[in-house]
């Protein structure tokens, strides 16, 4: 978490920066999180304090005592993608709880819908599709048009003064529950009729620091080759940071102190020295800081300022990671790390250039948790807490998401039916590694800026070569030999550039290798 939280600001911003080194990555001070609807309230449950000394299988608690609670997947609101990276214009195909849906704009509702990625006719993803001129989903494949309730409202093929099959329930596409809370498009994984009211019952966890705005809140999201059990218990591990990161920041291991709070059915609590952190299941883990603060020492010459001071509004940062699970071995990571200072680096740094940075810590320990998610799969994943060794308190977050997974959730995801559990296969490093399908193409920022420099980098080579041919064509006495340099000079100039913007777009859009060994 650390890690991500210096990749906020790029190196030549420093508004800050030191402060917020300093707390993250020595102290790692979160607050308690802030008292919210986002927020757990099981202040009279007992803390459970783990012991550096005890061994693992003491770590692992309830393993042989499963909890008589069932957490039910399929009833729960599910994190799609931010609305800041889904276009107006388009379908978009998504994968969530191995269901494979398509989220689009409705403009006759003026709200975006989740469907099934299905077409009734002859099963082509509507996600390939279009929206047509009057607002509705067309699968390209035949034609079929359909309606923001999920209703067919044309089938080009029936004759017009026939029967009206297009009103069949055959006809219909199956659509999801859906809504938009905090910028972000959430679904529930059901389409039966009892859970059209569902959002009157129960709604996603709402994080007020979103809405506010005061607060910057940019956000990414990234697909990633490993699995949402490895994601989300990667983010609860601040002993990793300095290690699975180094050489892009850190500063070596320290002994932590965590203790345990609230766990039940819905998630648990965690303090760590004066912080804390949140997991909200499925998908939310989450800590919240104050940066600098108003700790001035008080003395006589400086009463008037340390009055002005503590005046000041309370510098918050929060860190909020939504891990989303796709299908085996496959995950979605959406972030977003609000802050009410230094709001305005937002309006001023491109959001691509926080994301090259973010991108970066993510490849960091890619490959290592892709493996060790074979390696547990190997060993089964209700022996974790055999094949894992845990004895420090360092782990303990990792170890009580473990917990509540084994008690709760019998140690697994349900997929159903859909999947038979075996991971796929592993791809080579540049495709695992991969920015551009996993990222860019998703991320309007990147995908924008992404193109842009590809086409200066087309416009840098078009001028090289132009000055080239302007000298080459020219005869000896049309131009001078001033002129002439200059124009090979620019011309040298520009090849090199392009060049060099060539390496700079693959590395930080295609894949950048990370070699832990020559960090």
């Amino acid at each position: 978490m650390e890690a991500f939280t210096a990749s906020f600001y790029p190196s030549s911003i420093q508004l800050g920066r030191n402060q917020i080194h300093h707390k993250f990555i020595n102290n790692l001070p979160f607050t308690h999180p802030p008292i919210s609807s986002f927020s757990l309230s099981r202040s009279n449950a007992p803390s459970l304090k783990l012991q550096a000394t005890i061994s693992t299988t003491d770590l692992v608690l309830d393993q042989e005592t499963e909890s008589g609670e069932k957490f039910d997947w399929y009833a729960q609101w599910y994190p799609v993608m931010p609305v800041c990276d889904l276009d107006k214009r388009a379908p978009h195909g998504k994968k969530v709880l191995g269901l494979d849906i398509v989220v689009w704009w409705d403009k006759n509702e003026n709200e975006w819908k989740v469907f099934d990625d299905c077409c009734p006719h002859r099963l082509a993803p509507l996600s390939e599709g279009r929206i047509d001129q009057w607002g509705r989903l067309q699968c390209v494949y035949h034609g079929w048009c359909f309606g923001g309730a999920g209703d067919c409202k044309l089938i080009p093929q029936a004759p017009r003064d026939g029967p009206p099959i297009h009103m069949s329930k055959k006809a219909c596409v199956p659509v999801y529950p859906s809504t938009v809370q905090n910028d972000i498009v959430w679904f529930w994984p059901n389409s039966g009729p009892s859970y059209k009211d569902i959002l009157s019952r129960k709604q996603p966890p709402y994080i007020p620091e979103l809405d506010d705005p005061s607060y910057a809140r940019l956000m990414g999201n990234r697909d990633i080759q490993y699995g949402y059990e490895v994601l989300t218990e990667n983010l609860m591990d601040p002993a990793h940071v300095p290690y699975a990161h180094y050489g892009i920041m850190g500063e070596g291991g320290r002994p932590l102190e965590i203790s345990i709070k609230n766990l039940d059915i819905n998630g648990f609590t965690a303090k760590q020295d004066s912080g804390g952190f949140s997991f909200i299941a499925p998908c939310i883990f989450y800590g919240h800081a104050t940066v600098g603060g108003n700790k001035s020492k008080v003395s006589k010459e400086s009463a008037e300022t340390t009055k002005e001071q503590s005046a000041m509004p309370e510098r918050r940062f929060l860190l909020i990671f939504i891990c989303v699970p796709v299908s085996p071995g496959n995950s979605r990571l959406i972030w977003s790390f609000p802050r009410n200072f230094g709001v305005w680096i937002d309006q001023v740094v491109p959001r691509w250039m926080f994301h090259v940075g973010q991108n970066l810590i993510l490849d960091s320990d890619l490959y290592l948790l892709h493996v060790e998610e074979r390696k547990i799969m190997e060993a089964g994943s209700s022996n974790w807490h055999k094949a894992c060794y845990v004895p420090t308190k360092s782990d303990a977050l990792v170890v009580t998401f473990r917990r509540w997974l084994n008690k709760y959730a019998r140690g697994q995801i349900d997929w159903g039916t859909k999947f038979s559990g075996a991971l796929p296969t592993t791809p080579p490093k540049e495709q695992l590694l991969d920015r551009y399908w996993t990222h860019v193409v998703n991320c309007r920022s990147c995908s924008a800026a992404h193109k842009g420099l590809n086409a200066l980098e087309v416009a840098l080579q078009i001028i090289a070569i132009i000055s080239v041919g302007v000298v080459a064509a020219a005869k000896q006495n049309m131009i001078s030999a001033f002129t002439r340099n200059t124009l090979v000079i620019m011309a040298v100039l520009c090849f090199a550039a392009s060049k060099l913007l060539a390496h700079f777009i693959y590395k930080n859009f295609h894949f950048h290798d990370y070699n832990h060994a020559f960090r």
